[in-house]
This record gives C-alpha cells, structure tokens and sequence, in this order.
C-alpha cells in the first residue's frame, strides 16, 4: 500500500528534522559550582618556591635566629647578648657568618702556630727564635724572599675567595644602593654562596648529608670561635711579659 504524502504528513516529517538538527547543535553545559570548587583547591595547593637558594641542604629564614644556619649548642643556644645579628638583613648576616668562620680558621692555625712554632723551628738554620709575636718580624729580616712569597700566596688565597663568594664591588654597590642598605662597604654575598664553602676540600671529608653537614659546620664553628678566643689570649701574654707560651710552664 503506497504512502500518501498529504500536506499533514509533510509538516509532521519537516518539524522532526528541524528539531534533530536543533539538539546536534546544543552547546555544553556551563561549569558547576562543584566543578569550580575543585578548580580552586586545585589552585590552592601549588606551593610558592623558597624566596632563598637552598645551599648544602640550608634555606635562608629571615625569621629564624641567625636565617637558621648551623653554630648554635646547648646550653648557650642562641647566643647574642648584643643583638649584633637584629634586624639585619640576609645578606648582612651571611657576610657576618663569613667573617666569623673565616676568623676561626685563620685563629685555629695561629693557636697551633704559637704552640708548634715555639717548640719546633727547624726552618731558616734555626735561626727563628723566641715568642711568637716575634716570629714575622724575624724572617722578614732573615728570609725577606720567603716573606714577600708569603704575602703573594695570602693575596691569591684572599682574591680566589673573593672570586668565588663575592659580587663584583660596582655590581654590589650598585644593588645595595637599590635596596638602600648601607654599613657593608660595597661587600655583598652571591646569592648562591654558602658562608665559608669556597669549594676547597682536598681530602673530600665535606657531607653529602645536610644534617651531617650542618653537624661539621657547627662543630667547625665551635672550635673557631675557642681558638680566636686562645690565640688572643697568647698574643696577648706575650706582649705582656715578652716570654713564650710554653715558658710560663717552666719549659
């Protein structure tokens, strides 16, 4: 039996494929509010990079006493009755810390000279005698050579340091003179730098570990700050009374 396409029909056929072509073109239905609450904690939970470089396991934190770095031992803790370290900045402290490790270092080997070169002195013909504080003095006038040496090879240790550790003096007046920061002489630390790590470690003893490293650090600071201490007091009782170390011992 044939169709009879009547005008009704026709109508019925074109208003189906109207609609059909209608709901192929719906646009997606607009985010939820559950859809944007999980966007947002999403967001919430990216977490900010450290202001600071983190060097040998150590973050600089302005609110933590000395930034946080390593030195500090019961039952002193952290000591600083002057408050030398109060509102200064990072920068300043790190080149507090530099001076205060490089001293140490510097105060370690002049205790163990005053002791050694005292009893010991086999350099020179024997020639190099008497307390300590005398001993410079001595062979400039018997090996002026060997001192002019000695001053040549402080002034390279000295300028390698600085070519490691430091910003170059225009660089490092010009930022501390955008920061407004003044008292450092044009003396700035990289940022990058950790106080006292120039990169020389000849028998490898430097940890991997942080807190291996930390502990080294703070025992290194320890012995510094006892020797600067000891190498005062002999210099001092030398010039006092003009004898060696050991003298006072009877030996």
């Amino acid at each position: 039996k044939s169709i009879v396409y009547t005008p009704s029909v026709m109508k019925f056929f074109l208003i189906a494929l109207l609609a059909t072509s209608a709901s192929a073109f719906q646009l997606a239905p607009a985010p939820t509010a559950r859809s944007s609450a999980v966007y947002s904690e999403v967001t919430e939970e990216v977490v900010e990079a450290p202001a600071f470089p983190t060097v040998n396991g150590w973050t600089a934190d302005p609110k933590a006493f000395c930034l946080g770095l390593p030195g500090s031992l019961p039952p002193v803790g952290n000591f600083d009755p002057l408050g030398f370290t109060t509102d200064l900045s990072v920068p300043e402290i790190k080149r507090f810390r530099e001076a205060e490790v490089t001293h140490g270092r510097v105060a370690m080997l002049a205790s163990l000279g005053y002791l050694v070169g005292e009893s010991f002195h086999p350099l020179f013909g024997g020639q190099i005698t008497g307390p300590a504080n005398t001993h410079l003095a001595q062979v400039e006038h018997v090996a002026p050579q060997f001192f002019f040496a000695l001053a040549i090879a402080i002034g390279m240790a000295e300028t390698t340091r600085a070519l490691v550790g430091w910003v170059p003096p225009v660089q490092a007046m010009t930022t501390l003179a955008e920061r407004e920061e003044r008292g450092a002489f044009g003396a700035l630390l990289r940022d990058g730098y950790y106080p006292g790590d120039i990169g020389f470690d000849p028998l490898g003893l430097k940890p991997s570990d942080p807190k291996e490293f930390a502990e080294m650090q703070t025992k290194e600071l320890q012995n510094g700050r006892l020797a600067m201490l000891a190498a005062a007091g002999m210099c001092v009782q030398e010039q006092v009374d003009g004898k060696g170390i050991f003298e006072h011992f009877g030996f």
